[in-house]
């Protein structure tokens, strides 16, 4: 067996997807991938007779994600069918070991996509109109009797305005709203961890959305405003909103703007701490970005989903 240089993986994982087909599968070919920072990824170059496939591992080797959620992997499996049953380019699933009885850890294999993490487009309409528009044909996958449902990341009863921020006022207010006007909503398919740095691009075009070990049946809205929060860290408030505008576009009718889905985003991704820079994001070439840009940014973003709740609320 050959190894790349640049990543390595235990042998009881080896003779794990060795053994997963019908005649041997031989492992020529190993590297680590970058921008995961929740679990370890290694992309596996895979030979079988005359044939070769590039596929990838999931090791799920966070301690604590596995305590919160023990059936990550067979949670991820199931989400890789259920993407399969639309227009959705996802990987499609070669073997899963939901226990970590043969690997050791919980593991998820899979076809390897085409494509890669753009952060820094050239047309950024397009690229925005491109972001969208997958995200429609996501939502679009029937969410049937999908076992897992959304929740929120954040304890909704116990939320306070950040300690730092200065402007309390508006965002006692935020608190307010997302403690008590949670709406109705038709439950959708969708990804849950929906961001630029989880989709990947042949030229101008999106050739694949990846990592759907959080897909669940929820609000579309849920996914919308996790993709606007990145967006207004990376890039500000006006790619935040282009790309909620090509997003309703693209779903029509089947897509109800509420901004609660934006402001409960916004406090998901403030449940560990203060504002800071996405460590995936360097991965891909995002560099410059720092803490203090990133809060800025998010102020700006707070603000402007005040101003559009306050227009909805007039």
């Amino acid at each position: 067996m050959e190894k790349g240089h640049s990543g390595s993986l235990p042998e009881r994982v080896l003779k794990w997807i060795a053994g997963l087909g019908g005649q041997p599968v031989h492992v020529r070919e190993i590297r680590r991938l970058p921008g995961s920072t929740s679990c370890s990824l290694y992309q596996v170059r895979l030979e079988d007779g005359a044939q070769s496939q590039d596929a990838v591992v999931r090791l799920y080797d966070n301690e604590r994600w596995l305590s919160q959620e023990p059936d990550l992997a067979a949670h991820e499996s199931e989400a890789l069918i259920r993407s399969g049953l639309g227009r959705v380019s996802s990987p499609k699933l070669l073997g899963v070991d939901n226990d970590g009885r043969a690997c050791g850890l919980p593991a998820v294999l899979m076809t390897m996509l085409p494509g890669e993490v753009i952060l820094k487009p050239q047309d950024m309409h397009s690229w925005l109109g491109g972001l969208a528009e997958a995200l429609a044909e996501v939502h679009a996958v029937p969410a049937g009797d999908f076992p897992w449902t959304h929740f929120s990341y954040t304890d909704i009863d116990a939320l306070e305005p950040p300690v730092w921020t200065s402007r309390t006022d508006s965002w006692g207010k935020a608190v307010s709203f997302v403690k008590n006007s949670w709406p109705q909503y038709e439950p959708r398919f969708i990804h849950r961890d929906y961001h630029p740095a989880n989709v990947l691009w042949l030229g101008d075009a999106v050739s694949g959305i990846v990592d759907w070990p959080n897909a669940c049946r929820g609000p579309a809205g849920a996914d919308v405003g996790h993709c606007r929060l990145n967006l207004a860290q990376l890039y500000g408030v006006e790619a935040a909103d282009a790309f909620l505008q090509a997003y309703i576009d693209h779903a029509g009718a089947s897509f109800t703007y509420h901004p609660y889905w934006d402001l409960l985003s916004l406090f998901d991704g403030l449940c560990d701490g203060p504002p800071q820079v996405y460590g995936g994001w360097a991965a891909f070439g995002m560099t410059g970005l720092t803490d203090r840009i990133v809060t800025e940014r998010i102020e700006r973003y707070q603000a402007s989903l005040m101003k559009r709740l306050g227009g909805q609320q007039e």
